[in-house]
């Protein structure tokens, strides 16, 4: 190999046939002359006769430096010229890349990755063989390993599979791993280093036993990016307005600063906070201020600008702020401290919630999560008439005993109470009874029992076949102290005890905040078991910080370790928890899952030891990657000679101007054709007409902003599509039905605005057409599920459009339909908004395999 500045010579010998250029001058210098056309007279054939001695033409002296130019480039190309070649390892032997695969390489992986290639393509170049060694473990949980050595061109496909993992470098294995192998072989070696800088371990780990081993071995190169900040988002702190975001950095020379984007479940950022982090400092952390309703759609945290597991958090119920409203039996003196009905409440629940106080109208005007009724009967009325509608719609009632609530109760507890103990209301011990140990099917499993934690009074359940099974806590003797029943898609919980500490301590200790905390977490649809059951992992963190599916080695972890485990091969960052299961009467079951995060445990980043003495430092920000100059300079030659051998011809007098005219129309045709396909396509958009593309189109509305929405959201899927699939959309197009031709589109978005109007009969009888012909249509009335509300009058403008409409009788679109088949990876479909219905037609009404024509309605 020869280098000669920026530029590199894989085949330098052929250079060698530069020296020859001037003999191929000499001998193209003669070129025949051209033939003439000349009349037959036979005298002209005599006087010719005598014929002189000829001198033959010489070639254009422009002529011939062109073909001594396509002779060079040739020489040139096929020398196999690279510009920019990667710098080497230096040294002899074979080449051993070392790579830090672990979280913190992420952010500049494609940097990286050019510095590795470009050292592999010079060992190619070299004829060196290579080897290759990630220092992370793999998604199965193999420790580290040395793959090679092998030749270069065969390890690219390794290198170029190579993907950074969502947990740290193993160093101290691959240090083992590196000793064993050259145990094996311990011929000279070179070696490059693709290093992150960064120890991983709260205590010193491998980096540096690591490098000096490979500096042991031969000349070491240590690839790192100099000046980036490497960065780690722990999980922020939740407070009573707020959250408190705050980011961990290796300390840096000059002053930097991170923003933080606040996301939904779909990707939408809802705010940003950025953080300032002084010069030197290891981190920084700033205020998150969101209104509850949003804040409670926030399920993600990233870094602004950065990719890598390291940079996101994922929240879950931990870090919600659920509304909990308070209601006493008496509004005299309910605050009182140490005696008041509300005062162990309200300490209990504000740290974690948004205490709402008022009327109890005026509480249930609002979306709220749980309603605590403290020794609060409810008459019959209006009152108990809105709290069963609001519990049957899937509120949690909180209720606490006491002697109003035992004298007077009502309906809306869990169990009858038992009629002999109603006008005393309480039962008496000689000793105080304490707690027995949770059930399994009970949210409190799991949550261990104090000995200090005693019962003196309580009001009792009325012995049922049902009574075991709508217990979640009892005393030591047996006898219920929590139960539960199941109201529609809510509940009704009851201490038999006061929400004072008159009747039992248990207002006074912390397992008192931590079953307040689990049935408001069960409010919210999650489960309590956060003991010793484990949870499964559902989703995982890639390298890049994507949420996938788990890998192999990816097993169940206990709940009750989840915030102090460090991610590794066996439990990466991500979602954890256990299949979703339907609320039952028998026990209160639901999806539940809690978020693994990187940040969590992990020990704040900081700067590893500097490369050992000796070693090579380079640098890999902005590192070009290598341009292989050969097949370029073979088209140039090849074009020289395609040249030449045309003005050759038209010296000869063998191509004439029409001649070459037709060739330069034939051989402009190509390039034309696009022109002009792109011209007609162009021309046939202006005037309507979208037959030569594949596109997706609105039901214009009139409505600018709602309009511009619908395209919107097309652009996207259209490029979504592009991107995912082989099929190939076009600009979406707004069409107004009964004007604009309807059979060139397969689907047409229609967003009914709550002040639609009825289609016109032309109309009427072209949306007929279209789905009798296959056709879609999407109707989408945006106030279903959790955007209900959001378009008030949408549906009755939804039964306007579709009167004159020929649709079948729609269902629910079930499990086995053709929709379910062909998205099994979606547990659901999803909408604009949770919990949206998707209306199809009928198993009887369908036709073509549920193929077409197809009506759906997408709340």
């Amino acid at each position: 190999m020869l280098t000669l500045g920026p530029l590199a010579f894989a085949a330098p010998w052929l250079l060698l046939a530069l020296p020859a250029l001037p003999l191929l001058w000499w001998l193209l210098r003669v070129t025949p002359p051209a033939p003439r056309r000349i009349a037959f007279p036979p005298i002209r054939l005599l006087r010719d006769l005598p014929v002189a001695e000829e001198t033959p033409a010489r070639t254009p002296w422009w002529l011939l430096l062109l073909r001594i130019l396509a002779a060079a480039l040739l020489i040139l190309g096929l020398a196999r010229p690279v510009l920019g070649p990667g710098a080497g390892a230096g040294g002899e032997g074979p080449l051993l890349l070392v790579v830090d695969d672990g979280w913190a390489a992420a952010a500049d992986w494609p940097a990286r990755m050019a510095a590795a290639t470009a050292a592999l393509d010079r060992a190619g170049r070299e004829g060196r063989r290579a080897a290759l060694l990630a220092t992370a473990p793999t998604e199965t949980a193999e420790p580290p390993r040395v793959i090679g050595p092998m030749p270069a061109e065969d390890l690219h496909a390794r290198l170029a599979a190579l993907r950074p993992k969502p947990w740290a470098p193993d160093r101290a294995a691959a240090l083992a791993a590196f000793q064993s192998w050259r145990g094996a072989d311990a011929g000279p070696l070179a070696t490059l280093l693709v290093w992150d800088g960064v120890e991983h371990l709260a205590e010193a780990d491998a980096a540096g036993p690591l490098q000096a081993a490979l500096a042991g071995a031969g000349p070491l190169t240590v690839a790192l990016a100099e000046g980036r900040p490497i960065r780690l988002l722990p999980p922020p702190v939740a407070e009573a307005d707020q959250l408190r975001v705050r980011v961990q950095q290796v300390p840096l020379a000059a002053e930097t600063e991170a923003t933080v984007l606040a996301r939904t479940g779909d990707g939408r950022a809802l705010a940003a906070a950025t953080v300032p982090i002084p010069a030197g400092a290891a981190g920084g952390e700033a205020v998150l201020g969101l209104p509850l309703e949003i804040r409670n759609q926030v399920v993600r945290l990233g870094l602004e600008g950065e990719t890598g597991a390291g940079g996101v958090v994922l929240l879950d119920e931990r870090f919600r702020r659920r509304p909990v409203g308070l209601l006493p039996g008496a509004e005299e003196a309910a605050d009182a401290p140490l005696i008041g009905e509300l005062f162990y409440l309200d300490r209990a629940l504000a740290p974690f919630v948004e205490i709402r106080r008022g009327p109890l109208d005026r509480l249930l005007a609002r979306p709220i999560a749980v309603l605590a009724l403290a020794d609060r009967p409810v008459p019959e009325g209006p009152e108990r008439e809105a709290l069963t509608r609001w519990v049957e719609a899937g509120g949690t009632l909180l209720r606490f005993a006491g002697p109003r609530l035992a004298e007077r109760p009502d309906p809306l507890l869990p169990v009858p109470l038992r009629a002999e103990r109603q006008l005393g209301g309480a039962l008496s011990w000689e000793q105080p009874q304490h707690l027995a140990p949770f059930p399994d099917t009970s949210p409190f499993a799991g949550l261990p029992v104090p000995e200090e934690v005693t019962v003196e009074r309580q009001v009792l359940a009325e012995p049922s076949p049902r009574l075991t099974e709508r217990s979640w806590a009892r005393l030591a003797d047996g006898t219920p102290l929590v139960t539960a029943e199941a109201r529609g898609r809510g509940r009704v919980v009851l201490f038999h005890v006061t929400a004072t500490a008159e009747w039992s301590n248990l207002p006074l200790s912390g397992l008192f905040v931590q079953m307040l905390r689990r049935i408001v977490a069960l409010s919210a649809g999650i489960s309590g078991q956060e003991g010793g059951a484990p949870l499964a992992p559902l989703e995982t963190l890639d390298g890049f910080g994507r949420l996938g599916a788990a890998p192999p080695a990816a097993a169940a972890l206990p709940a009750a370790e989840i915030e102090t485990t460090l991610p590794s091969p066996r439990h990466p960052p991500g979602w954890y928890g256990t299949p979703g299961q339907a609320v039952t009467q028998d026990a209160a079951q639901a999806a539940y899952r809690r978020a693994l995060n990187l940040g969590g445990a992990a020990p704040v980043p900081r700067a590893a030891p500097p490369p050992p003495e000796g070693a090579t430092r380079l640098g890999i920000s902005g590192i070009p990657a290598e341009r292989d100059l050969g097949p370029w300079l073979l088209a140039a030659a090849l074009l020289l000679l395609a040249a030449d051998l045309l003005i050759g011809l038209r010296l000869r007098g063998l191509l004439r101007p029409a001649r070459l005219a037709a060739l330069a129309l034939l051989l402009a045709q190509p390039a034309l054709a696009p022109q002009a396909l792109a011209q007609v396509q162009a021309g046939s958009e202006s005037d309507g007409i979208h037959a030569l593309a594949t596109r997706l189109a609105y039901v214009v509305t009139g409505d600018a902003s709602l309009d511009e929405t619908m395209r919107m959201g097309l652009v996207g899927l259209s490029d979504f599509v592009n991107r995912r699939t082989a099929a190939a959309l076009a600009e979406p197009a707004a069409v107004v039905p009964g004007q604009d031709d309807l059979s060139l589109f397969p689907l047409l978005y229609w967003a009914v605005p709550p002040e639609a109007a009825s289609p016109d009969a032309a109309a009427a009888a072209a949306l007929n057409a279209f789905m009798r012909n296959g056709g879609i249509i999407l109707f989408d009335t945006r106030d279903e599920g959790s955007g209900e509300g959001y378009a008030p009058g949408a549906r009755a403008a939804l039964r306007r459009v579709t009167r004159d409409l020929a649709i079948p009788p729609l269902a629910p679109v079930a499990e086995d339909h053709v929709l379910k088949r062909a998205f099994y990876l979606l547990p659901d479909l999803p909408g604009r908004f949770a919990g949206g219905q998707v209306w199809v037609a009928r198993d009887q009404d369908r036709a073509n395999d549920s193929v077409s024509p197809r009506h759906h309605r997408r709340a």
